[in-house]
């Protein structure tokens, strides 16, 4: 997935009220407000003097003109910010059949209605096999080594989707749960059940019921982010992890 118009590097200021952000652009001095495309906590990525990049619009029905979309991290690292972009760069790759874990299937529709009231991000299919219904969730946590971890924040939506993939499974099909860790200091997966505690007993629920956990890195540049190799996910139960410190 590659950025429409290039980004434009800046110092932040200060996230605030969730969606916005000031930011002082590094060429012109000028401090502008952009729009964080992200509802979560951020934590560890939104500390004042961060390196980010905004990309810029003309757009004249967008109030704002720039729009975050990158952080560098300490040593030569990327996070990637709006949680838009998990669902893009999978749709590309499950198009390319590039996730060895669902290679096989050919057709690939996005937003799905399924279960009780709910939409999966995609459904899969292939004649002979089961129907695949898949899960993006964006991860960009790290509070210890080369661990990713999810969520960075409550999220009962999540652990919604956890039950609605486990009924898809009593149902005869295929469910998967994709993370796509949208950093490039990691190297496995696991849960912080102690910021949600509920999640990471929904995760194990799910997972001993047959869903699918799968995780992949990203690779990350001013230009764009791009599907990367699988991750392992830690196969102890999550709901027992210990907390963590935040650094």
């Amino acid at each position: 997935m590659r950025f429409q118009t290039p980004l434009v590097p800046g110092r932040l200021i200060r996230r605030y009220k969730r969606f916005l952000a000031d930011v002082v652009l590094e060429d012109s001095g000028i401090e502008v407000v952009a729009h964080c495309p992200n509802p979560g906590s951020m934590m560890g990525l939104q500390d004042p003097d961060t390196r980010v990049w905004l990309e810029p619009n003309d757009d004249p029905k967008k109030k704002l003109k720039y729009g975050w979309r990158l952080s560098e991290l300490p040593g030569d690292h990327w996070a990637g910010i709006d949680t838009a972009v998990p669902n893009r760069v999978i749709k590309e790759a499950l198009l390319a059949r590039s996730i060895p874990h669902l290679a096989d299937y050919g057709a690939v529709r996005p937003e799905v209605k399924y279960g009780t009231g709910s939409r999966v991000d995609f459904l899969l299919s292939e004649p002979g096999l089961p129907d695949a219904y898949v899960e993006v969730k964006n991860v960009h946590l790290r509070r210890d080594g080369d661990w990713a971890e999810f969520p960075d924040s409550v999220t009962t939506r999540g652990a919604r989707h956890l039950q609605e993939l486990t009924r898809m499974v009593a149902d005869g099909h295929r469910a998967v749960m994709l993370y796509l860790v949208q950093r490039t200091d990691c190297a496995r997966l696991r849960l912080a059940g102690d910021l949600d505690p509920a999640y990471a007993a929904a995760f194990d629920a799910a997972r001993g019921a047959g869903v699918e956990m799968i995780c992949h890195g990203t690779k990350i540049d001013r230009h764009g982010v791009e599907i990367a190799s699988a991750f392992p996910v830690d196969p102890s139960p999550q709901g027992s992890m210990p907390n963590l410190a935040i650094p």
